[in-house]
């Protein structure tokens, strides 16, 4: 899923890996250098605030990194250190549409910096950490707020190209919460070592910041009037503005709209074609989705959030081989992909394999144990197994963590009456007619339990 610079937020990310709250203070040795990271709030036409975004300063005389995607439809931007300091964006030096990056120049020439590391040096499971603005915390405090900056961590998942088979994304456990674009993602040494880029249940990107370097050193100015007329034209600009409405205001036929205008600029743009499946599956219109996801798919085969999400429309239809041949190949380009790990899980237990699904299952909670889809697949394979307690316990879990389905609890009744645990199996069935009100089967069974 994409979200991008959001001045509403809707939903906040369980953070997998940890998190803490980060307030101006002395800077100790092991600490990032938060005085070189900045909230970045776009205005309108009419000054007023449209969004915020972060950034980072990688050289003293004010050359600071963030998202293209951040400067989509500003008319200025001003940057606001964790001090309440207010710096205004003098211009931009640099931007690339495809990578979604820009980099910016501050008014002014004395600046402390965040040092670059080495993104190709990078493997799985390498530690990272994230810092940014989150927006959910800047929309509670008042213009020129002392902002809190939120550091979270985890670790590198793999680098793997996306929808581009040109470029790669370090993919990460480390969440990126809503506002942390264009913030850094920096190694054990708080060296930078990506952009982030995007935020997702257990897919958070960011892009390899050697690919940034060879573009810091120029010194001509765009204005933002400049990249404004220039976005008219632009497929990422559409692109943008339809995730903007997609994901942050949920308005689903303007998305469609707008990324139906970038395809219209170029039929072959992947991420327009990916995206419009993502606003017809979220409609229910699993035949168009797959259409959508084919389409990406034939740009380029090897996007593996396409393959995958193709693979759960298959199994929406109940087409169960297809599914798992999409996972499947998802898996073999990214072995670590999470989703797709749990989806696999998921379709062997449908496909009777309880046994083939159990090692992607504990291989998806191992990678993120707060993946509460996976608990729920997981305990699907175990009652399979007739492994009731560790069934249980998976359930149990998954509702922990906000999984309500109806099968769930369907699945517990069954394991607290083979358990000999009327008292329980009565409850299940309560839950179950709190759900679903009209269901016969439920009800007779509650009278059955009832007439002992």
């Amino acid at each position: 899923m994409r979200v991008h610079y959001l001045k509403k937020i809707l939903f906040v990310f369980l953070l997998s890996a940890g998190v803490g709250l980060i307030q101006p203070g002395p800077l100790a040795a092991y600490e990032v250098n938060k005085s070189a990271i900045v909230l970045l709030v776009s205005h309108g036409s009419d000054g007023q605030a449209m969004g915020t975004g972060s950034g980072f300063i990688v050289k003293p005389e004010g050359v600071l990194i963030t998202n293209y995607h951040v400067l989509v439809g500003a008319h200025s931007v001003t940057a606001i250190f964790h001090d309440g300091r207010q710096v205004p964006i003098q211009g931009i030096l640099n931007v690339n549409r495809a990578q979604d990056f820009s980099i910016l120049k501050l008014t002014g020439d004395a600046f402390s910096t965040l040092e670059l590391g080495n993104s190709d040096l990078l493997k799985p499971y390498d530690y990272s950490s994230a810092l940014g603005y989150p927006s959910q915390t800047v929309q509670t405090q008042p213009e020129g707020l002392r902002g809190a900056i939120l550091q979270t961590f985890g670790f590198v998942l793999g680098v793997h190209s996306q929808a581009y088979p040109e470029y790669s994304f370090i993919y990460t456990t480390t969440p990126f919460s809503p506002g942390f674009s264009g913030g850094p993602l920096v190694n054990r040494e708080n060296k930078v070592i990506g952009l982030a880029t995007l935020e997702g249940r257990s897919i958070n990107l960011a892009l390899p910041i050697n690919y940034l370097k060879p573009h810091l050193h120029g010194t001509a100015l765009m204005s933002f009037e400049q990249l404004l007329a220039e976005d008219k034209n632009s497929k990422e600009a559409y692109y943008y503005q339809g995730n903007f409405k997609l994901y942050a205001l949920g308005e689903v036929d303007r998305a469609i709209q707008l990324y139906q205008k970038a395809l219209q600029i170029d039929s072959n743009y992947a991420l327009a074609h990916y995206d419009l499946a993502v606003a017809y599956r979220g409609m229910g219109e699993v035949d168009r989705a797959i259409a959508e996801y084919q389409k990406t798919l034939s740009i380029h085969p090897n996007f593996p959030e396409a393959l995958s999400n193709l693979g759960g429309q298959y199994f929406r239809k109940g087409e169960i081989e297809k599914a798992i041949a999409q996972f499947q190949k998802a898996l073999t380009l990214y072995p670590n992909f999470i989703q797709a790990l749990s989806n696999m899980g998921a379709a062997l237990n449908k496909q009777g394999n309880p046994q083939g699904a159990l090692p992607h299952l504990k291989k998806a909670l191992g990678l993120d144990p707060e993946f509460a889809l996976a608990h729920f697949n997981l305990g699907n394979t175990l009652f399979a197994l007739g492994h009731w307690s560790q069934a249980e316990e998976s359930y149990n879990q998954a509702i922990r963590m906000g999984i309500d389905f109806l099968s769930l609890h369907w699945q517990l009744y069954e394991i607290h009456k083979r358990q000999g645990r009327p008292g329980e199996a009565a409850q299940e069935l309560k839950i179950i007619l709190e759900i679903d009100p009209e269901n016969l089967q439920a009800r007779a069974l509650q009278k059955s339990l009832l007439d002992k």
